[in-house]
């Protein structure tokens, strides 16, 4: 792509612009989509910047709502995709990039869609891609799911710099160990490193949501990474991964043994190198792609036996 480099600010949405708009457009912040829209473009402007993003990148927004977050993407000459789940702001978002910024409107597609139902095939905007970068303000009742579901996806999202609910930040970038270390924490592990990058007050949104707000920033492993536990001779198949996940924190408090008794036998845990009397909360995500692993080539034994 052509470096597009754009040095002139461009005009943000303040907070009488977004209730102007919402009014225009006959919109209503609900419940129902979890949206609280950012009335500061100085808040808007400190995640493009913490996302790293330059003329250079392609950008998959999500919930772009009135279009606060989509100016200050567009604002650095990046092409940009935005999905939206509902009908009237996905309709009405080109209308304010067009009289707020109208040298972008040709680098902005609006994709009305619900994020959890994207795929490559309904939105290939990104197909041609090496790499592409998501930088979004999620809602929160389905922050987590997205994220997942994005990355299990597009093998080409290598990036992402979101804005979430502090509690759901905290989670996504837990270690092992710590006691809001969970599913969440060690799927995401799985595809490669988050870490927290700042906290957002309420007064930054309308309406002001009841909780305070997070940015979570996330690299993917490249393919050659030692660390990446999806490859080498032994990976273990990410299903399956997950699967004793989901059952080792299904039963937090519960030993390993106890937890994943019918997932994994004893030779297994022997022949990964795991005491079975750890809990789940303790293992990072290298010891469950080797405890998978071992699974998995117990299982093959036993087929091959048959």
């Amino acid at each position: 792509m052509t470096d597009i480099t754009n040095t002139t600010a461009g005009h943000l949405l303040g907070a009488a612009d977004i209730r102007r708009i919402a009014d225009e457009a006959g919109v209503s912040p609900t419940k129902k989509f979890g949206q609280n829209f950012v009335i500061d473009p100085g808040t808007v402007r400190r995640i493009v910047r913490e996302a790293g993003v330059t003329g250079n990148d392609h950008v998959m927004e999500v919930g772009p709502g009135l279009g606060s977050l989509t100016l200050a993407i567009l604002e650095t000459g990046a092409a940009m995709t935005a999905v939206e789940i509902d009908p009237p702001l996905a309709e009405r978002l080109p209308s304010t990039v067009a009289e707020f910024m109208p040298e972008a409107v040709d680098r902005l597609n609006v994709v009305n869609r619900d994020a959890l139902t994207v795929t490559s095939d309904n939105v290939p905007d990104f197909n041609g891609d090496d790499s592409f970068t998501l930088v979004a303000n999620l809602p929160y009742n389905v922050a987590t799911p997205i994220l997942l579901t994005l990355l299990e996806r597009f093998d080409n999202l290598g990036s992402f710099l979101v804005m979430v609910q502090k509690e759901v930040a905290d989670r996504l970038a837990a270690k092992p160990g710590s006691k809001i270390y969970g599913t969440p924490s060690v799927k995401l592990a799985w595809y490669g490193t988050a870490e927290r990058v700042g906290t957002i007050g309420r007064n930054v949104f309308w309406p002001a949501p009841n909780v305070d707000s997070a940015l979570v920033k996330f690299t993917r492993f490249a393919a050659d990474d030692p660390a990446n536990p999806a490859v080498g001779e032994h990976a273990p198949q990410r299903a399956l991964v997950f699967q004793l996940i989901d059952a080792a924190f299904g039963q937090r408090r519960k030993t390993l043994h106890a937890a994943l008794k019918r997932l994994v036998s004893a030779q297994a845990f022997e022949a990964a190198g795991i005491d079975p009397t750890r809990r789940g909360e303790t293992l990072t995500i290298t010891e469950f792609a080797a405890l998978a692993a071992a699974v998995q080539r117990q299982n093959i034994q036993s087929e091959e036996a048959e």
